[in-house]
């Protein structure tokens, strides 16, 4: 059995390899009648694709869309919309070290222990490239849900924090970390130039926000929306945790401290803080929805690391060819991808139970 689709209602499922002639999503569920075409998916590809700066992979991939199904005349039909984008850049050539030693960290023997076979190339279905799928999706799915607004951004690279004071949204796009302090984004070139320079790789800290959510949204007990979320974006590529809200700082609280307290407004309850991430029980609460995703270091490093072999014999391994030194910064679109793909998702299951308009 395999597990490649995601949803209850809107639904998506990936295919291809990171060396295989294409990559591309099935995304089925999408109510008809919505505007859709491949330049409404395209821009936020741009932001993902490899090679557009020196603290990515050099892989030049072009991460050109397109739509083979699901949309006639400039509209969703309701059928299954299917995405292709393919591979024209591909070296496996670089991978010849990789056949022959597992990466540790990577998911290289763990893919072996279960199937009795992987494909070495780029890592095959684990590698980040499966991510450009993802956000083509997250593309359609933010088609149907235009009253949010979805914005994630880079807020620490090898544990260094931007200073919240500095907080500037239009800083995001500015630079190639998506950033939102100035100061944090000039440390970072010098941090991230130092780990791809001597063969190493940092994590990173992405975090999100959705507004607009509306109160309502999500689906207790098994369908939560913080669960829905969490799951979502550990099933990214290198992600190793997440926090919804305050996450594990609210351990540290009293109960007071972490209330979020509410006063009478014009149009439904005013609330004084917002520590719960705008979930409550599972639903929305209209606050902004937010979380924080952790993304491992890369593991393809040329710093030399002890591993085995495929036949158990002891080994050391240095990756060569192209990898990011610091993955969770290409990590910031496919966050927000997932995030529109589960409120998407959550908008039809609470149309389905509740009623009310879904355009």
């Amino acid at each position: 059995m395999s597990f490649n689709t995601f949803g209850h209602v809107f639904r998506f499922t990936t295919w291809g390899e990171s060396h295989g002639p294409a990559i591309g999503a099935v995304v089925d569920g999408c109510p008809p009648g919505i505007p859709l075409s491949e330049t409404d998916i395209q821009p936020w590809l741009d932001q993902r694709r490899p090679g557009t700066s020196r603290f990515t992979t050099q892989r030049q991939e072009p991460d050109q869309v397109r739509i083979l199904s699901g949309v006639f005349e400039g509209r969703t039909t309701g059928t299954p919309i299917s995405l292709m984008i393919e591979n024209v850049d591909q070296r496996s050539k670089d991978y010849s070290e990789v056949a022959k030693a597992y990466r540790p960290g990577h998911a290289d023997y763990a893919y072996d222990a279960k199937y009795g076979f992987r494909d070495y190339r780029g890592g095959g279905r684990s590698s980040a490239r499966e991510t450009a799928s993802r956000v083509a999706a997250g593309a359609v799915a933010r088609c149907v849900i235009p009253e949010v607004t979805i914005t994630a951004w880079v807020e620490a690279i090898g544990g260094d924090a931007i200073d919240p004071a500095n907080f500037d949204v239009a800083e995001i796009g500015r630079n190639p970390f998506f950033c939102p302090d100035a100061q944090a984004a000039a440390r970072w070139e010098t941090l991230v130039d130092a780990a791809r320079k001597s063969g190493s790789s940092l994590g990173a800290i992405v975090a999100c926000a959705a507004t607009g959510v509306p109160a309502g949204w999500g689906a207790p007990l098994y369908a939560k929306l913080d669960a829905e979320l969490a799951a979502a974006c550990m099933g990214i590529n290198a992600v190793k945790g997440v926090e919804i809200g305050d996450g594990f700082g609210a351990a540290t609280l009293r109960g007071e401290d972490n209330a979020d307290p509410m006063r009478p407004g014009a149009d439904g309850p005013e609330f004084l803080a917002n520590h719960a991430g705008g979930i409550a029980g599972g639903i929305a609460t209209g606050q902004p929805v937010t979380l924080r995703v952790a993304f491992k270091p890369t593991s393809s490093i040329l710093t030399p690391v002890a591993t085995i072999s495929p036949t158990g014999e002891a080994a050391e391994i240095a990756t060569r060819g192209r990898h990011d030194p610091c993955v969770g910064i290409r990590g910031v679109p496919v966050v927000e991808a997932m995030v529109a793909l589960v409120l998407a998702d959550q908008k039809l299951l609470h149309h389905a139970q509740c009623g009310g308009g879904i355009g």
